[in-house]
């Protein structure tokens, strides 16, 4: 049956009001069920569980961070003569900072790369199903369990003047090396770190690869793709975000090595051993917490600028994934 084009063009509006009615009709019951006493009591629950969560990231987090934001802008804690940033000069001008600044970020550029590379590189090895899976996943888990004195003890076995390694080299009519005395420290602390930290990032890079849909790298393998093409357009891109945890994870880890270096040397070990914490610890022990302060702000800012980078490359090169 044929319809005059005014009858239709009234119909459609009807129908589209009719339809706009009870839009409108809906949003109002979901908004009355909302504020029920129901879904009141509901938030007010959920509001009394999270608020000791809540007051101790105010109370331990927060709040020292604000004190310290406040030390470093003042004098001393006593008199508390604002000085605006003659603290962060001062610091920034510090031979004992530039030292330790630079054998940080030395360390930091090293060793976060390759504890991303080499435990993705892992994770794939395993992957592929290679004899002996389960011991070589062991073996790399294994430095989690152990404490940390405890590895520590074994590094110093390992590299003293009169350790494992230099009788290895003895052998080899190689001279011996003061490893943890010389230039060679740092090579030691960054072994040190991959040694502690590849196994968890080789976990998270195992079950990252494990989520990736399977039917995605059958089409790639139908449509003869190589496996390099393979990992560098589907894998790598599904793990964008993978790699950005890991990442994080590992340049955080990179600020603790203090622990390790501090029970292999004390409080000045070797010159390039001498990191950003250092510094700070030994400044909190003259009680100098004015120029403590300002270079933990420093440093804090150098942090969120990093990390933010990472996550605006995450974002840029896994936005095509996770849309």
């Amino acid at each position: 049956m044929h319809f005059p084009e005014g009858f239709r063009r009234k119909i459609s509006q009807n129908l589209l009001w009719d339809f706009l009615r009870k839009g409108k009709k809906i949003t109002k019951n979901k908004s009355k069920k909302s504020s029920s006493p129901r879904t009141r009591k509901g938030k007010l629950v959920s509001a009394g569980y999270l608020f000791p969560s809540i007051l101790g990231v105010l109370l331990f987090f927060v709040l020292p961070f604000l004190i310290v934001i406040f030390y470093s802008v003042v004098d001393n804690p006593i008199s508390r003569q604002f000085v605006f940033l003659d603290n962060f000069v001062s610091v920034f001008q510090n031979n004992a900072f530039k030292q330790a600044a630079r054998n940080t970020m030395t360390f930091s550029v090293v060793a976060v790369p390759l504890a991303v590379v080499l435990s993705l590189m892992l994770a794939m090895m395993l992957e592929s199903k290679i004899p002996f899976r389960s011991q070589f996943r062991t073996f790399f888990l294994s430095p989690m369990m152990v404490p940390i004195a405890s590895v520590v003890l074994i590094w110093q076995v390992l590299f003293h003047y009169n350790g494992m390694m230099n009788e290895v080299l003895t052998l080899f009519q190689r001279d011996k090396v003061d490893w943890l005395n010389s230039s060679f420290a740092q090579v030691v602390i960054v072994v040190l770190f991959l040694w502690k930290n590849l196994g968890y990032n080789m976990i998270l890079f195992m079950s990252a690869l494990s989520s990736i849909p399977k039917d995605i790298l059958e089409v790639a393998v139908l449509e003869s793709a190589t496996p390099f093409q393979i990992f560098w357009h589907i894998k790598l891109r599904y793990m964008s975000s993978t790699i950005l945890f890991v990442t994080i994870m590992s340049l955080i880890n990179s600020f603790k090595v203090f622990r390790e270096i501090y029970l292999l040397k004390g409080d000045y070990p070797y010159d390039t051993m001498y990191m950003l914490q250092h510094f700070m610890n030994n400044t909190f022990s003259r009680l100098d917490y004015q120029k403590m302060s300002a270079a933990a702000i420093m440093m804090a800012i150098v942090m969120v600028i990093i990390i933010g980078i990472l996550f605006l490359t995450e974002n840029y090169f896994g936005k095509d994934v996770e849309g």
